[in-house]
């Protein structure tokens, strides 16, 4: 198969710093833009992009330093930090004449869809979350037996070196554990569409571990210095989270509420990937989250 969302056109876009991303865009109305996560790329959002392309304009990227969009050298942490991808996604935005947009993220897109609505509440007009807390919130979460879940996180926190070094000697095994583990239904995730995912992480092990490395340094200064200044979201905020009831520790709702004052909290019964595993659920809440 062709590894493009059918009906979609391609073309490459300038985000921040020059780096160019990986975009497809379909169909007219309203501007969407959805974020894919880890370990994926904008096929994640292969069923969800073409039922919004009904009636809305629908814009997929490839975030910097995944699938086909540009993978600078981290040079310095700012690089791969949620303020600089963030800046990213309104760069492309603006490029295709959209200066205002829904945005929509899953995983580590939805980490850029947050510091995007903190950073641009004048351009984000409504923020959808699937399944992830906020930085700050997460490492003060992930505590005792219960972080062993989270381990990727602290490997690919430590110094440049040994997690890149590991993680490309054992990359089908190290991105596939996430794919197999993560995953409710298997059926939604296809052979092929599997396949693409781990080769494309693959090609991307040093740019995907300095993504992570920054959410243990540079993001959380940022997300600490908004919630001192009490920061919160201007626009309607749903968030979609799976329902791991008492075993999750923690209120994820309360969490979010903190930071969102419009907020549509929902639990799903789908695993994390749950834009391929319930796209219509997924599709039922943008709408819903588009409607506020």
């Amino acid at each position: 198969m062709a590894y493009e969302i059918p009906g979609f056109e391609y073309t490459r876009l300038r985000g921040a710093d020059d780096v160019e991303l990986n975009v497809a865009t379909g169909g007219s109305g309203s501007p969407v833009v959805l974020l894919h996560g880890f370990p994926q790329t904008h096929l994640m959002w292969r069923h969800v992009a073409q039922k919004l392309s009904a009636d809305h304009t629908v814009i997929v990227p490839d975030l910097r330093g995944y699938g086909a969009s540009d993978k600078p050298d981290a040079a310095d942490e700012d690089i791969y930090s949620k303020r600089t991808m963030a800046a990213d996604i309104v760069s492309i935005a603006s490029g295709l004449g959209h200066e205002q947009f829904a945005l929509v993220g899953h995983d580590r897109g939805a980490l850029v869809a947050f510091r995007a609505g903190l950073d641009h509440p004048e351009t984000i007009t409504h923020l959808g979350i699937l399944d992830v807390v906020p930085t700050l919130d997460m490492w003060n979460v992930l505590q005792g037996r219960a972080a062993a879940v989270g381990y990727h996180l602290f490997l690919m926190a430590q110094p440049q070196g040994l997690p890149e070094t590991m993680i490309a000697n054992s990359a089908d095994a190290f991105f596939g554990s996430f794919l197999d583990a993560w995953v409710k239904d298997p059926a939604a995730l296809p052979d092929d569409v599997r396949a693409e995912y781990l080769r494309a992480s693959a090609d991307a092990v040093d740019s995907i571990v300095a993504d992570y490395r920054a959410s243990a340094g540079i993001d959380v200064a940022h997300d600490q210095a908004d919630f001192d200044a009490g920061s919160q979201f201007a626009m309607p905020v749903t968030v979609i989270q799976q329902d791991w009831g008492a075993q999750l520790g923690y209120d994820a709702a309360q969490v979010w509420r903190a930071w969102a004052p419009d907020l549509d909290h929902r639990l799903t019964r789908a695993g994390h990937f749950m834009a391929e595993e319930a796209p219509d659920e997924i599709v039922s809440a943008v709408r819903d989250l588009l409607d506020r």
